[in-house]
């Protein structure tokens, strides 16, 4: 599809009706026409998340804070973060679209693959609250998932005509854990960013006292060659006149 045959106009009232009323939109959600207006829909809330996860990297940069654990990527991440965030929702959509077939089978959904794609797709409406969700330290990615356990059980009870209960039940089991390994790998990446951090500065320190030491060093060795110069200089007998 061309670019200039994309309506953003009809994705924004898409994504705002997934967000306000879940429940009707995947009531009256198509089951089936086609993989490319679900793909495009998610490939530019990827591209919002990313351009939202790269002003905040931006931001926090500017600030001197670490928004997200890992390496800081400065302003370069206004351009980066987009490409990846739209590239990864193609590829990964597909993925994540499988594993959740799966589920929904397993719990009784006589829908297709299709169908669990375009519910997949749609979902992604949420990605952008996540995203900023996610530069909340330590709890962010946990309150993400909270908030996109409410979509899902929506998404499987008006689509895949799955009891409320049971929906809750097993995306709220999938949930907690994931929430746990969320917290913990927040944890472990943010200690590891300080643990560099620290290392960072202690090498820098070193390098100033090896740099201070050298300079004594440098120092030294010339007040010692002024030394043995003038002292040479003073064991030299005078040249005699010549006759």
């Amino acid at each position: 599809m061309e670019a200039k045959a994309i309506d953003f106009a009809a994705i924004l009232r898409t994504a705002r009706k997934v967000i306000t009323d879940p429940a009707t939109f995947f009531r009256e959600m198509p089951k089936s026409g086609g993989f490319v207006e679900p793909l495009v829909f998610m490939v530019v809330m990827g591209l919002a998340s990313g351009i939202l996860s790269g002003l905040l990297h931006a931001l926090g940069s500017l600030l001197g804070i670490h928004l997200y654990p890992g390496a800081a990527m400065g302003a370069i991440s206004l351009v980066l973060l987009p490409v990846y965030f739209a590239i990864g929702s193609a590829i990964f959509g597909f993925v994540i679209a499988g594993v959740l077939f799966v589920i929904w089978k397993a719990m009784g959904s006589k829908e297709s693959y299709e169908t669990a794609y375009r519910c997949t797709a749609y979902l992604s409406a949420v990605s952008p609250i996540t995203t900023v969700l996610g530069a909340i330290p330590y709890v962010g990615g946990a309150l993400g998932l909270v908030v996109m356990l409410y979509y899902l059980v929506t998404a499987s009870v008006a689509t895949h005509g799955i009891p409320a209960d049971k929906a809750w039940t097993v995306f709220g089991i999938l949930t907690a854990l994931l929430v746990i390994l969320s917290v913990s790998t927040q944890f472990t990446a943010r200690r590891f960013d300080r643990n560099i951090e620290q290392a960072d500065e202690a090498w820098k320190d070193a390098s100033e006292e090896m740099r201070k030491a050298a300079e004594e060093m440098q120092k030294a060795a010339e007040e010692m060659q002024r030394r043995m110069k003038e002292e040479m200089e003073q064991q030299t007998p005078p040249a005699e006149p010549p006759r």
